[in-house]
């Protein structure tokens, strides 16, 4: 295949906006556009050379993978091994496991499986997985694995007829991605079959050059060059992806391969010496970006730097020139490592790095090293999984699928009894006030009804974020709420905990009548509706101030013994600053209505710092949900009065 310096121009075009991205700068919002670009450039690339090689009849699958191995697997090993030592010493032990798993993921070639699962409410931060980014890797390696199998089999057909296939197979997947982001995001995120158009539309243009070659189109080349441009500083995280949106990147990248002869204004552009070079490195670039800042993430108490994510993002360039040189270029050389070396050192690091995160997912003795004399994640949460038991679980299903509501979603509906007297509706800040009751804290009769990030307003609509995929049954649930508390006269007592509600300053998402309202207007007309119904049925209704958020993760802080630090604590002036706004929404809710509103901050800040532990025990178990003992200091105050 002839050697196309613009290419690896385009390369760096991919790789540099994805580091500034996820170093967080602004100007770089839509970076993570970059890795579609490379989705791109390899269906193009694997598909010229598989063309050539099956049409010259030298096609084989055995040195097909050679040469992948030999391109992926050392410089990933490389950074990989690097890993193991920093997650050992600054590493949590549920960071740890996360990591460990990631291990696994990656070695099957499965990790962006593996992040689609883990991708929920309560997932650790996704800036804090250093194996994250490898997600793009499994798209590639699936698609290398695939993908020669489809061609060699579909060859017999003939050229043409191949060509139409992989033309309706990116027709299926795009419109699978565009039905995707809509139903599941999450999924089509990550999954190869959502984002297979995008390498696909690779392989059409290698099939074009292939047959005419690469027109001199200077208007359309540059073209594809602003439309990469364009879509890295003007697309942000609300732009669903992949989607029609991709189109603009994907689009640009294919203009250029099939349009950037080398005498074109763009393909200049893209093969001065500054890019190629750093195109060549780009690989090793993409894979030690990630580990960098996650690791600095995990060290620090605060979020870096400005500074300091540039000075890391220069590294990991340093770092990838290290691996190209040493690492990636020595073990494509043929004549210093033979076929036989490569799969059987791949063979031997694939199973090592599997060997090293299922013993660290099984057995948690690592922990015990790292941190000994700290309680393990077992004991911390064992009063978290108590609340949950077989028994709430049973429970659950004689009652909550006589409500209605089984079918919406697993995790709306829980209940200790059939004929519960006390009913706590809300989100994410519900159900973590529900396990005081359900572990065990409390003998109350309780029904709960709840779902991540859902606020519950009966009489509103609410058109859910596509990031997030728990919320489609949001409004589903809320209308309800109404209707379970009439069909449960046992009920006299309702609790509302919900999450302080977003600023006006970030996109509403509520409407009534098809008419769009503020979140002020939303949490007041909303829970005015909701507290009012509750009324008329004679129930005493509490509602429940959302706890302070900490400022930094409880677990995190009992293993670096930073619990006293104020840093791991919350200010109570400071909360109240910020939800200024919520708490004169909640002034004017206790004016309209008869009920009674009991404050979290004079629960956990009685004095300026709002704690987040007592008597050697957590109340949180993240930065902002409470622990079964949180819950049951809560439950005492509320009962209490």
């Amino acid at each position: 295949m002839k050697y196309r310096s613009e290419i690896d121009g385009l390369r760096a075009l991919a790789v540099a906006p994805v580091i500034l991205f996820h170093a967080g700068f602004e100007l770089f919002s839509g970076g993570f556009v970059g890795v579609d670009v490379f989705f791109v450039i390899s269906g193009y690339l694997i598909t010229t050379i598989l063309i050539s090689e099956i049409e010259n009849r030298h096609f084989s699958i055995a040195n097909f993978y050679e040469r992948r191995a030999r391109r992926i697997l050392p410089a990933l090993f490389f950074v990989m091994l690097a890993c193991l030592p920093f997650a050992w010493l600054w590493m949590i032990p549920s960071q740890m496991k996360d990591f460990s798993e990631s291990l696994v993921a990656v070695s099957l070639f499965a990790s962006n499986i593996l992040f689609w699962r883990e991708s929920g409410y309560f997932d650790a931060v996704a800036e804090e997985k250093p194996l994250l980014h490898t997600w793009s890797l499994a798209v590639e390696e699936q698609y290398y694995l695939l993908f020669p199998i489809f061609l060699m089999l579909a060859w017999r057909f003939g050229k043409d007829k191949v060509f139409w296939m992989l033309i309706i197979m990116t027709s299926m997947s795009f419109l699978l991605s565009e039905l995707g982001w809509r139903y599941n995001a999450t999924a089509n995120f990550y999954l190869a079959p959502t984002r297979a158009w995008e390498l696909f539309s690779g392989s059409i243009a290698a099939f074009i050059v292939q047959k005419r070659g690469v027109e001199k189109g200077n208007f359309l080349s540059l073209i594809g060059l602003c439309l990469v441009i364009v879509s890295i500083i003007t697309y942000d995280q609300t732009i669903p992806f992949p989607s029609i949106y991709t189109l603009v990147p994907v689009g640009g990248v294919v203009l250029l391969i099939l349009y950037a002869d080398k005498d074109t204004i763009a393909a200049k552009i893209l093969s001065t010496r500054v890019l190629v070079s750093l195109g060549l490195i780009s690989y090793s670039a993409y894979l030690w970006h990630q580990p960098l800042f996650a690791f600095a993430r995990i060290k620090l108490i605060d979020e870096p730097s400005e500074a300091l994510m540039l000075s890391l993002s220069i590294i990991s360039i340093a770092l990838a020139y290290f691996s190209w040189k040493f690492i990636e270029k020595p073990f494509r050389n043929t004549s210093k490592v033979n076929q036989k070396s490569i799969f059987l050192g791949s063979i031997t690091g694939l199973i090592g790095f599997i060997s090293i995160g299922y013993y660290s997912v099984l057995n948690n003795q690592f922990d015990h090293l790292r941190f000994p004399g700290k309680p393990m994640l077992s004991e911390i949460y064992s009063d978290q999984d108590a609340a949950w038991s077989s028994k709430v679980r049973t429970d659950r299903n004689r009652i909550c699928e006589k409500l209605g509501l089984s079918q919406l979603s697993e995790e709306v509906c829980f209940t200790n009894s059939e004929k519960p007297t006390l009913l706590i509706i809300g989100d994410s800040k519900a159900m973590a006030l529900s396990s005081g009751i359900f572990s065990g804290y409390f003998n109350i009769p309780t029904v709960l009804i709840s779902a991540h990030a859902c606020p519950i307003y009966p009489n509103l609509t609410y058109t859910p974020n596509f990031e997030t995929d728990w919320d489609n049954n949001c409004t589903a649930i809320s209308k309800k709420i109404y209707d379970i508390n009439k069909a449960i006269p046992s009920i006299d007592t309702v609790i509302i905990a919900n999450h302080a509600v977003r600023s006006d300053n970030d996109i509403s998402r509520y409407f009534i009548n098809k008419k769009q309202i503020t979140n002020s207007e939303a949490m007041r007309t909303g829970f005015g509706y909701l507290i009012e119904k509750m009324l008329v049925e004679k129930n005493k209704v509490i509602f429940l101030t959302d706890v302070p958020k900490l400022k930094n993760d409880s677990i995190a802080c009992l293993y670096r013994d930073d619990l006293i630090n104020s840093d791991c604590n919350a200010n109570r002036n400071e909360v109240f600053e910020e939800r200024q706004e919520y708490y004169e929404n909640i002034k004017y809710l206790s004016d309209e209505f008869d009920f009674r509103v009991v404050d979290s901050l004079d629960i956990f800040c009685a004095e300026e710092i709002c704690k987040s532990y007592e008597d050697g025990a957590l109340l949180y178990y993240d930065k902002t949900h409470l622990t079964p003992r949180g819950a049951d200091m809560v439950l005492r105050e509320i009962f209490r009065q």
